[in-house]
């Protein structure tokens, strides 16, 4: 047990520093080529931080784990929401473009609407299991092929459309490939190592596999994100805050999950409605909050309410354990 919160802590500390690392070094590189904050999140730092939900996912699949790869993914996705979007606009109020709201939002919705209806295929055809097929699979990286496409259609209008770039000096391109590397490993590494610790204290205490996935390996595996997405607010980049998030929804399901899903179809088991509903009920906040009450931002009080939102999540799954 002592070695397993070694490790919890361990990888809490590298998850901290390689957020702060990778932050600078692609805000760096977004300044030397005119890239703007918000694309670098959808693509780059997104990628990166989603490494380690990659990395489970898979791994569970190749073992034969289904219920690990899926809850890893589900339960990453409402954390991002909920605790990651939440403690964000607690730290400042979030600042949301219209694009977002009009595009990359809507996407990120369209994933939990496909994940949702894949996880109640049975009903169309009232037979089988539930599960990720691999043409399911497929499907889901033509999804992630297209998105792409779309991120690099708009960073390339923003480009000509003459965007604002800012005249601070820029780190040296060395230095910035380097903190961006090191960044990444250190999300990546810490990842692993918080996981492998609060997986084995919560099998000491005699947790499913199920609840594992959807919330100590969730929140495990995304603490890049909510490390990078705070620390990019407090630097007073909102854009690369919310394109984290966005871009790592969208990651963990059209790429993680249809990567997983390719390599070995994946029964959904013990996950179930509520917790597809719940994903799909945190996207839609995300979107509402977006855009009403105080329009295109999400504010301190509506930052608390999401977080809360997760902590009844989790008190709930806890007590259906």
């Amino acid at each position: 047990m002592i070695a397993s919160i070694a490790f919890l802590l361990g990888g809490l500390a590298l998850i901290l520093f390689g957020a702060n690392w990778l932050t600078d070094g692609s805000a760096a590189i977004a300044r030397r080529w005119g890239v703007s904050d918000l694309v670098v999140g959808l693509t780059v730092v997104a990628f990166g931080t989603s490494a380690p939900e990659l990395v489970i996912s898979v791994m569970s699949a190749i073992s034969g784990n289904a219920g690990l790869a899926i809850g890893n993914v589900v339960g990453s996705n409402i954390f991002n929401i909920f605790a990651i979007i939440g403690v964000t606009a607690l730290v400042a109020p979030i600042k949301i473009e219209r694009t977002i709201l009009t595009k990359d939002i809507p996407l990120v919705l369209l994933s939990a609407l496909a994940l949702l209806a894949i996880g109640n295929a049975t009903l169309l055809d009232g037979a089988g299991e539930n599960m990720v097929t691999r043409v399911d699979g497929i499907l889901l990286l033509l999804f992630f092929t297209i998105f792409m496409r779309h991120t690099f259609s708009a960073a390339h209008s923003n480009t000509d459309a003459g965007e604002t770039v800012e005249t601070t000096p820029p780190m040296p391109i060395w230095k910035s490939v380097v903190f961006v590397a090191a960044g990444l490993a250190g999300l990546i590494f810490g990842g692993n190592l918080f996981v492998n610790g609060a997986s084995a204290i919560a099998s000491a205490l005699g947790v499913s596999d199920a609840v594992i996935g959807l919330t100590i390996v969730a929140a495990g595996t995304s603490l890049p994100e909510l490390a990078t997405s705070v620390t990019a607010a407090a630097k007073g980049k909102p854009g690369m805050a919310v394109g984290n998030v966005i871009g790592s929804n969208i990651f963990n399901i059209f790429f993680v999950l249809g990567t997983a899903a390719t390599i070995r179809p994946l029964p959904f088991g013990s996950i179930g409605n509520f917790d597809l509903l719940t994903l799909t009920a945190a996207c839609i906040l995300f979107w509402v909050f977006g855009w009403f009450i105080k329009v295109r931002t999400i504010t301190r009080a509506e930052g608390a309410f999401l977080a809360l939102c997760y902590v009844g999540y989790i008190t709930y799954m806890v007590v259906r354990a």
